[in-house]
């Protein structure tokens, strides 16, 4: 994983959540990268709408080859998580005992997956996603261990006709170091959302938007999208 790209030969896909760090992730992949096809997924959470905004206008910005928009309900059907059962209480902070309540069960397993399936059509060498392993808010599925043995999967479990690599560029990043990688690509913030619970304008308040405040305000830099309620915090 982070392998040095190829910008003659590489043809990549980025998982796009519309998010600040796949927009980042994104920004980085613009660098490093001949082609680039975007994927988004509809899974049912709560800002799904506002996501698949972001995602459309991301992709008018950094012009992909192409996008592909996955429709799942699933993920809403089981529940299990805050982001997709809106009878759960959001959390309004990022440091919780155990397994957060905003987990959605083997997201990012499922995701890579749709990526994979893509990734062998297209001849795709790469897949980026942008996990945070440590500033966030540990998910199992976002930890390095879990993307070097999902590359084993892959190795197994394709035609292997090529090697497809999974590329977590921000995986140990702190969420300042995001933001301020983000700014020296000139990523544009003002159109990636965070917000776990609404879709209109972002709450300030939920744990998300209270992480990118932080992160924002540690980098030094003022976070460009309005808030409802607007603070930055030291959790």
């Amino acid at each position: 994983m982070n392998k040095t790209i190829n910008k003659q030969t590489e043809r990549a896909i980025v998982l796009l959540s519309g998010g600040m760090d796949s927009l980042v992730t994104a920004a980085i992949a613009n660098r490093d990268c001949r082609e680039l096809f975007f994927m988004h997924a509809n899974y049912g959470q709560l800002t799904e709408k506002r996501e698949l905004l972001s995602f459309n206008e991301l992709c008018k910005h950094f012009k992909p080859k192409q996008s592909r928009i996955l429709n799942w309900d699933w993920f809403a059907q089981i529940g299990g998580s805050a982001l997709t059962d809106p009878s759960i209480e959001l959390p309004s902070s990022a440091e919780q005992e155990g397994i957060p309540i905003t987990y959605v069960p083997f997201r990012n397993a499922n995701l890579l997956a749709a990526a994979v399936s893509w990734a062998e059509v297209l001849h795709a060498e790469a897949i980026y996603i942008g996990a945070v392993e440590e500033d966030s808010s540990g998910y199992p599925d976002c930890r390095e261990v879990f993307f070097r043995d999902f590359e084993k999967l892959i190795q197994t479990g394709t035609c292997n006709e090529f090697p497809i690599h999974i590329e977590t560029p921000v995986l140990h990043l702190s969420k300042a170091e995001i933001v301020k990688l983000g700014m020296e690509l000139g990523a544009p913030f003002a159109l990636a959302w965070s917000c776990y619970q609404d879709n209109n304008v972002a709450c300030g308040v939920c744990a998300s938007c209270r992480l990118r405040l932080k992160a924002f305000a540690q980098a030094g830099y003022k976070d460009p999208i309005p808030y409802r309620i607007r603070q930055a915090t030291d959790e």
